[in-house]
């Protein structure tokens, strides 16, 4: 079975059993009052960490360098900011471990260890064409 399939299917179960869990220990309105902190915390935190992703990138670009770790982690940080509007505290979790720089790094090394880097060859020469031009007016030493 497709894993997006898979996720799609398990993730409302496992918010929907959450939701009923926590809302009996603490109660209906606690519950909800809790959703709503936890995304209108974590939408403002991810609009700090993504504000702070770009002067990032946007320093790598100054000194001539790529942004790619940059370019991931905004985009782990708008889809974390997508799973803390989502009502539910399994996709708040998931959603938070994503915001955190600490944990992003974490994440993302667990991922970058599955996909082998490429192995990219250096040659140290200049391929290109020249003519030799003789002129009257050069001085022979």
């Amino acid at each position: 079975m497709n894993s997006f399939l898979l996720a799609i299917i398990l993730v409302p179960i496992i918010e929907i059993y959450l939701l009923i869990k926590i809302g009996s220990e603490i109660g209906a309105l606690s519950t909800i009052l809790l959703i709503f902190t936890t995304a209108v915390v974590g939408v403002y935190y991810a609009k700090y960490e993504g504000l702070n992703t770009l002067k990032s990138g946007f320093a790598q670009l100054s000194k001539n360098e790529t942004p790619a770790y940059e370019v991931i982690s905004g985009a782990a940080i708008a889809f974390a900011a997508l799973l803390l509007i989502v009502p539910g505290f399994a996709t708040d979790i998931m959603g938070f471990l994503l915001i955190f720089p600490l944990s992003r790094k974490f994440i993302f090394n667990l991922f970058s260890k599955k996909f082998p880097k490429k192995k990219q060859e250096r040659n140290n020469f200049i391929d290109g064409e020249f003519e030799d031009i003789e002129d009257d007016n050069d001085k022979k030493i």
